[in-house]
């Protein structure tokens, strides 16, 4: 009994381990639509509301694509951006005295990038949130993606669960992250229980989120009505992370751990990498690498040095090196493959389309 026991605690680690490979491995890249636009209280009463608005709303883009760091210096915004409406390229009356802005994001990070700041692009993880609460006397639930059928006697518990859905996802998309909470469906729940979340069996969480095809993954567990620090744990890329804090506050903190990690600064220097892709076996399919390649931040340029049957080569020009660019390659969707050439230097890179 003893050796079965082992054996079967063996097998749990190789499986958690192995999950924790899976999670190192970038899922496809979620594009946030509407990382340049903003929608900002307008007062009407102030001096020049319309500008004032332009400055909010410029600082709500700066914190998303430039981090706070930048957002909440207002001395070196205003060195950067003197004149905010000289970016606005819309803008309409909101809901609620507001006012929505869309910003040039292209002029944008271009002045970000000479003036050396960092900017995280468009393309960014999907970040799945379990979130287990205790609202205390017996009440225990996991906040879902949306709320679950259930009885008039329950609506208060879906009032409750609402609300801390959105407030999670209100402060995501101040910062354009991409979060999604889980369906809790069938399937779900047949994998997933509040007590393997709120006791920390990580594992179960972990093979329950294969299939919304996020690698960025956070679990929470709070009380409310307790004034204690959530609970909270945070895997990425392989990696473990133990956070505190309240709801909208670990979210700022995963933002902020996705920007130090995606995000490029100005200054950094360019490098020159050789790119190698193979399975381009159609026009349409050379197309589409050619538009991935170009919207891929980093690259500076590319030009194509030789095609061989289904293969392409590429000198690109990239901000952060070999290693920046084969983890944002693997971000938006191409298979990083080995090398057949044991003399390749480090800086040249294999990889291949799927059509």
């Amino acid at each position: 009994m003893k050796s079965c026991c082992s054996n079967l605690v063996g097998w749990c680690r190789h499986a958690f381990f192995l999950l924790l490979i899976l999670l190192s491995i970038p899922a496809f890249a979620v594009e946030v639509p509407t990382l340049y636009t903003a929608e900002v209280p307008f007062d009407r009463e102030a001096d020049d509301p319309r500008a004032d608005a332009y400055e909010a709303a410029l600082k709500e883009i700066l914190l998303r694509v430039s981090g706070a760091d930048l957002a909440f210096n207002a001395n070196i915004v205003e060195e950067l951006f003197p004149n905010p409406a000289s970016y606005v390229m819309q803008f309409r009356p909101g809901a609620d005295d507001t006012l929505w802005v869309s910003f040039d994001g292209q002029a944008i990070e271009q002045a970000l990038r000479n003036a050396g700041q960092t900017v995280w692009g468009a393309e960014r993880p999907l970040t799945l949130v379990w979130l287990a609460v205790d609202w205390g006397q017996g009440e225990r639930e996991i906040v879902a993606a949306d709320d679950p059928d259930r009885t008039q006697q329950q609506s208060r518990s879906i009032d409750r669960n609402r609300l801390v859905r959105e407030r999670v996802l209100d402060i995501a998309e101040r910062r354009g992250l991409p979060l999604v909470f889980p369906l809790l469906d069938t399937t779900d729940l047949q994998m997933v229980t509040f007590t393997d979340i709120w006791g920390g069996f990580d594992e179960m969480i972990l093979n329950a989120s294969v299939r919304y095809g996020a690698n960025s993954i956070l679990i929470g567990r709070i009380r409310p009505s307790s004034g204690q620090s959530g609970r909270w744990t945070y895997y990425f890329s392989g990696a473990e992370s133990s956070l505190t804090g309240t709801p909208e506050a670990v979210v700022g903190q995963v933002a902020d751990l996705l920007a130090s990690e995606f995000a490029v600064g100005g200054d950094t220097p360019i490098e020159t990498v050789a790119l190698s892709i193979s399975g381009i076996t159609s026009v349409d399919a050379y197309g589409t690498v050619d538009d991935l390649l170009d919207d891929v931040a980093l690259i500076e340029s590319f030009t194509v040095t030789e095609v061989a049957g289904d293969r392409v080569s590429y000198r690109v020009e990239v901000r952060g090196g070999a290693d920046r660019l084969s983890r944002a390659l693997r971000f938006s969707g191409l298979v990083e493959t080995a090398s057949d050439d044991p003399l390749q230097p480090v800086s040249a890179l294999e990889f291949f389309y799927e059509d």
